[in-house]
């Protein structure tokens, strides 16, 4: 009784929504604390709303952050991520017709006949597959297919951490190298005036580095936990699974299975090129997916009725996940009543000048890594961050490209680390922050300061083209 009681004592990770309510709170306190200020907003040539470095005012906020606007900030959240809220529910949804018809577990009983004994190279492939939604600039496009990860990291008889630092790191790491992310590098090299994704020979070396960091931090698991499954970080539930739980019962591929494979595949595909080439956004995206619903109906023979019964069904598992968006939106909202978010850059700015380069970058990428604890969108923080970046690279003799370099850096790292957007990519997973916080520490760790001596070194060498 007494072991149990003290267990029942200890320290457990809050929930997800607890986590992100304490967040919205610590913004209320900085609101009474950090004096309002504002800058002046223009269009760029591209044609993006950005502001002007040279505009920065103290303003009294007229509208300071009141009891009810605490909660009323939830609702407001989910009105602004409504966006990125229905195409989880809708990609989710379509996604679980396909689940539901055993072609997912007839491609895994495939793979897994054709690499016995060779486990962690399943491991590596898939990792390779969410590297490349990263560098696509997935982002919440491919939380979908996060639990189908953990299912995959159980059929190869590994637990459901190896399943989630699969599709977290590797997404994260392939999302922070920038090869052709629109969110981050893109956007940011509009807004200084570079080409579209220049420079993306040095990108590559970087994101070789980080895909090695990340491999090498998934092998080290799986080994260690394959050698003493008490080693596991959720060993209570490891030490009683069973390889066999997850394989048994799989379907053997079939013809009609072969095609609502190959029909996700081509999704996977065009969502990747309208994203790049055709600057597609989230409601394309959630179209695509329609489209793909209906397909996998007639492919499937399922009929209209049950088909839309089998969607609810898959919609609703990614309910906390959703919601989750909607609060940590409910951050900026209250950020933005605040009116603090130009305040908080305006004093980096005052903090960069007269600072050595090297100091300067080094200020820089601190900044983008914390402050990414409070705006997790990276476009959001591009328009906010760049423009005053852009000057202060020309006093201090810093090209722009290496300016972009380390935005892009401090912000794609912790995107799977902060709680803000960490908690709901971990909600898909069923693994709490705390045990997430274990396995990646050292991973992260390793990825930002190989991030930071990539920036030194692109510094170094006169990175440009200016």
């Amino acid at each position: 009784m007494k072991p149990n009681a003290k267990k029942a004592r200890g320290f457990h990770m809050p929930h997800v929504f607890i986590i992100l309510l304490i967040i919205m709170l610590f913004v209320v306190i900085l609101s009474y604390l950090v004096p309002s200020g504002s800058y002046e907003r223009v269009v760029d040539e591209a044609g993006i709303s950005v502001i002007d470095p040279d505009t920065f005012r103290y303003v009294e906020n007229e509208n300071p952050i009141s009891f009810m606007d605490y909660f009323e900030a939830i609702y407001n959240g989910f009105v602004s991520g409504a966006t990125i809220m229905g195409t989880l529910f809708i990609s989710s949804g379509v996604i679980y017709l396909l689940e539901v018809s055993d072609a997912f577990g007839a491609g895994i009983s495939a793979i897994l006949k054709k690499t016995k004994g060779k486990e962690f190279s399943v491991v590596c492939i898939f990792y390779t597959i969410f590297v490349v939604f990263g560098v696509l600039g997935y982002g919440e496009a491919a939380y979908p297919f996060y639990p189908l990860a953990v299912t995959i990291g159980f059929a190869l008889g590994y637990d459901r951490i190896v399943g989630t630092g699969l599709a977290i790191v590797g997404s994260t790491v392939g999302f922070t190298a920038g090869l052709m992310n629109t969110f981050t590098t893109g956007v940011a090299q509009q807004i200084v005036g570079l080409p579209m994704f220049s420079g993306i020979g040095f990108r590559a070396a970087g994101l070789a580095v980080f895909y090695c960091i990340g491999l090498f931090g998934l092998y080290s698991y799986c080994r260690k936990i394959k050698k003493d499954p008490s080693a596991s970080l959720v060993s209570g539930e490891y030490l009683n699974q069973r390889q066999e739980d997850h394989t048994s019962g799989m379907e053997e591929m079939n013809l009609r299975r072969i095609l609502g494979l190959l029909v996700f595949l081509a999704i996977i595909v065009i969502q990747g090129y309208g994203c790049i080439r055709l600057k597609w956004s989230f409601p394309q995206i959630a179209a695509i997916y329609v489209i793909m619903g209906i397909l996998l109906a007639l492919i499937f023979r399922i009929g209209p009725s049950q088909a839309c019964q089998l969607f609810c069904k898959g919609a609703v598992r990614v309910f906390a996940a959703a919601f989750a968006v909607g609060m940590a939106q409910a951050v900026v909202v209250l950020l933005n009543q605040a009116c603090i978010m130009d305040t908080i850059v305006h004093g980096l700015s005052l903090l960069l000048k007269n600072k050595s380069a090297l100091l300067a970058l080094l200020i820089i990428f601190v900044f983008v890594t914390l402050f990414n604890f409070l705006v997790v969108s990276g476009s959001g923080k591009a328009v906010i961050v760049m423009p005053i970046l852009q000057p202060l690279g020309d006093i201090l003799h810093i090209n722009q490209q290496v300016l972009v370099l380390a935005y892009q850096y401090g912000d794609g790292i912790t995107n799977s680390f902060w709680p803000g957007s960490s908690l709901v990519q971990l909600s898909m997973c069923g693994v709490d922050y705390g045990t997430w916080l274990k396995f990646c520490w050292k991973i992260y760790l390793g990825l930002i300061v190989s991030a930071f001596a990539l920036v030194m070194i692109a510094h170094g060498i006169g990175y440009g083209p200016f």
